[in-house]
């Protein structure tokens, strides 16, 4: 067994003490008994729903080698044997943790920001970085206030590269994380509205998304995106952070990193980018032109950090997208297979045109039709109802034949649909995935898209569950 840390280490960078029998060290660390291997350190965070410390025996079951307890909750873990490291605060002992990773690391550090894309780049990154050194980076969209350290904390110090998703609701959430990570690029993908329910403005939302730059290490770079509204505002605020390498990338004729050609296919692009001053090729293995932008700043970023970018670019080409950020699936019908696009995961009106457009630019076959399931976009506050039926316009330029819509912010679009355009709207996912599934017929595209809390992926596990995936074929990339 490989050690992420020893014990030593582990009780000097948290500061705790230990008590009974310490192993050598630990293999990795969890903060969920459910997916905790064996060997593993288990901090018992207490979140806002669950007391991982209720979890410690569960813990202890499936082999963890460690337990991190607060001292408050000692006695009541008395008949527990395992060893432990005793602190005051877990979660402020995993910050600990994380802060030691990244002061022993040499990996070159990128951190993410940004309304839309942040995982997707972030996964792009990874993908491409993985071409040329060893990667670590954060799983899922673990970004927030005990996703950072626990991604820290789980940094091998052996690492190359290094990629950090830091995401906020409200201002002041990104300061203290991207403090911890210093990073040596910082990117900010787009300022969009998300989140608007707990801003003002885009500005607002800029300026929260702007405290990415606090932690850039010295003689780091943030790289923007040129072709943002919000660029010039970005990059004043780099500047008064004290980044003096501010860089941008896009179609922006001041672009550093220029996307010069692009070929938008059904399932990936081509497309021609001047990086550091020569021009690369490369296919892009996952659809939309918002990727084509993400796979800018991969690139970009790969430059800054010294990364061979002609391997990084050829490796962009076996990227493909992820459950619930645009996964393919081609599913059987009895008469025919039908296109699944699943984008359930998340949906403000950036990466709801993204989607739509996605799905515009899909193929159909015989009398197949661009069907698009929309769900409600949440988080958008006073501004709900306008950027909802908004979507109207954006719907009526495509080649969609058919909306299907749930949730009750979506009741602004579907009173807005124009009368050419077919529509059905239902109250919720459940009222909602019946008519789905029997309005499908070979040939069919089926573009599904909301916020998580909305609960659309039900409606991709019904028709996957419902329909086999087509022979040879389970998904497309």
């Amino acid at each position: 067994m490989s050690l992420l840390w020893t014990s030593e280490a582990l009780v000097e960078a948290t500061g705790g003490r230990p008590l009974g029998q310490m192993p050598e060290g630990i293999s990795g660390i969890s903060i969920d008994s459910r997916t905790l291997k064996p060997g593993e350190a288990f901090f018992a965070i207490k979140g806002e729903a669950m007391d991982g410390h209720d979890f410690a025996t569960a813990a202890v079951k499936a082999g963890a080698g460690l337990l991190i307890v607060a001292e408050g909750k000692l006695p009541a873990l008395g008949r527990l044997t395992a060893p432990m490291i005793v602190v005051p605060d877990v979660l402020v002992a995993l910050e600990k943790l994380g802060i030691a990773a990244r002061a022993r690391s040499g990996a070159r550090i990128v951190a993410v920001t940004g309304s839309v894309g942040k995982t997707s780049t972030k996964e792009a990154l990874r993908h491409g970085l993985s071409s040329v050194g060893k990667v670590h980076a954060s799983v899922a969209s673990f970004n927030n206030h005990w996703g950072v350290p626990l991604t820290l904390a789980r940094m091998p110090a052996d690492s190359d590269y290094a990629v950090f998703e830091i995401g906020m609701n409200h201002p002041g959430e990104i300061s203290p994380l991207v403090r911890m990570v210093r990073p040596h690029v910082a990117i900010v993908t787009l300022i969009a509205a998300a989140h608007l329910g707990f801003f003002r403005s885009l500005d607002e939302i800029a300026k929260a998304k702007a405290e990415i730059f606090e932690g850039v290490e010295p003689g780091g770079a943030v790289l923007l995106n040129r072709d943002d509204g919000r660029f010039k505002l970005l990059e004043k605020l780099a500047q008064t952070a004290g980044v003096e390498d501010i860089l941008g990338f896009g179609e922006d004729a001041k672009a550093e990193y220029r996307l010069l050609k692009c070929t938008l296919e059904a399932d990936h692009s081509m497309i021609v980018a001047r990086i550091g001053g020569r021009d690369i090729q490369a296919r892009i293995g996952a659809p939309g032109r918002h990727i084509v932008q993400n796979a800018l700043a991969v690139l970009g970023a790969a430059h800054l950090c010294g990364a061979d970018v002609p391997t990084v670019a050829t490796a962009l080409a076996s990227m493909s997208a992820e459950s619930g950020r645009g996964k393919r699936h081609l599913l059987q019908l009895p008469d025919g297979p039908v296109t699944l696009i699943d984008e359930s995961y998340n949906a403000n009106p950036a990466s709801m045109k993204a989607a739509i457009e996605l799905l515009d630019a899909t193929p159909v076959s015989g009398n197949g039709r661009r069907i698009a399931v929309l769900g409600d976009m949440l988080e958008l506050g006073d501004h709900s109802a306008k950027l909802h039926s908004g979507l109207a316009d954006l719907i009526s330029s495509t080649r969609t034949d058919l909306v299907l819509m749930a949730g009750p912010e979506m009741k602004a679009l579907a009173d807005t649909l124009p009368e050419g355009i077919r529509a059905e709207y239902r109250s919720g996912v459940e009222e909602l995935k019946p008519l789905l599934l029997e309005t499908l017929r070979p040939g069919d595209a089926v573009m599904i898209k909301s916020s998580k809390g909305i609960g659309f992926s039900r409606l991709v596990e019904a028709m996957i569950k419902t329909f086999p995936a087509h022979a040879g074929n389970t998904t497309q990339t």
